[in-house]
């Protein structure tokens, strides 16, 4: 198997290499990393399934290490795990980082590795009635994964304040319930029950949008203005400085995935298929990734006007001067937003 070259995981290497002076033998032989629901996660898939951090871990002699997986339904529940030491790598929305790294500056001083992607959120509802978010009713419920925290979350509040003025930005947080993706796609698809919206991400909105009644009420491109960053990787500085071959296999593994996709769409979307056993067709799935507002991609776009929100609405107390203060040092000279 071959992967593009890419240089700034060397970059990583040595900059946390020359922070710090820990033996090899000092670092950890085992490696928990979390991922959620959904195709935007399918870096970590192949991750997981082509073993690429042990090979990276081993060829940074670190010797044999194991890799222990964990799927979570929402970042709010990563950063707790994060904070317990019981993760090593967290993956998620804008949302739950940028809370984390507020919370966190100055004494465990959470960043960000890279971003994972860029992707579209949609909204989505079997309610006629409803077109807009204006539409909404104290009768409708809206699923999405993390109530106030995930990205969805934050951005249905950017739209409440643009679609109702300012300080209106909770004004629709009352309708909205935890579910992770695949609960709230079946709760809403059902045509049962208080739950008739769904704020999630490919490809469970297009598997919804798929079914006859179902309509788009909200794109997040369109919140934003243009594409941003759906997820990014996290992980704590102490763990950083602690374990810094191990951080850069993870970073140059995490780097050959993004590599895989986008080579050859197809087969990654065949990796999909087989790890979730999915009755979609490859096709249905391979339309996704090649669709260009579909990103896989480590720099971030647009990260600051999530910040610039919360840090608006008190949802954060710091707000950092550029998106790089919030990422490691391998991040640096990156173009991002």
């Amino acid at each position: 198997m071959k992967f593009k070259k890419t240089g700034w995981p060397v970059w990583a290497a040595a900059a946390l290499l020359a922070a710090t002076s820990v033996s090899a033998t000092a670092e950890i032989k085992v490696v928990h990393v979390a991922q959620q629901y959904g195709i935007a996660y399918l870096p970590l898939m192949v991750m997981q399934d082509q073993h690429l951090l042990q090979k990276q871990a081993k060829a940074e002699g670190l010797g044999d290490i194991e890799v222990k997986w964990a799927k979570f339904a929402g970042g709010n529940v990563m950063n707790d795990a994060i904070l317990s030491g019981d993760l090593q790598f967290a993956s998620g929305g804008v949302g739950p980082f940028v809370t984390l790294w507020a919370k966190t500056r100055g004494n465990m001083d959470v960043k960000a590795v890279c971003a994972m992607d860029s992707m579209p959120l949609m909204l989505t509802t079997r309610n006629p009635a409803v077109k807009t978010i204006k539409d909404f009713t104290d009768k409708d419920r809206i699923a999405l994964p993390a109530v106030k925290v995930s990205i969805q979350a934050i951005t249905l509040q950017m739209a409440a304040q643009q679609a109702f003025g300012k300080g209106q930005e909770g004004r629709l947080d009352k309708l909205t319930v935890t579910q992770s993706h695949p609960d709230g796609m079946a709760a809403m698809l059902s045509g049962k029950g208080a739950i008739d919206a769904h704020f999630t991400s490919p490809p469970y909105q297009y598997m919804e949008l798929a079914r006859p009644g179902i309509h788009t009420v909200l794109n997040s491109y369109d919140v934003t203005g243009g594409p941003h960053t759906f997820n990014v990787i996290w992980t704590t500085s102490k763990f950083a400085k602690e374990n810094p071959k191990t951080y850069t296999a993870f970073l140059k593994a995490f780097t050959h995935a993004i590599d895989y996709i986008n080579q050859d769409k197809k087969r990654a979307a065949e990796l999909y298929v087989r790890l979730n056993k999915s009755k979609e067709p490859i096709s249905f799935f391979e339309k996704i990734l090649n669709d260009p507002q579909v990103k896989f991609t480590t720099t971030p776009e647009n990260m600051m006007k999530y910040v610039d929100f919360m840090y608006s609405i008190g949802r954060i107390k710091v707000k950092p001067a550029s998106w790089s203060e919030m990422f490691f040092p391998n991040m640096k000279g990156a173009n991002g937003s």
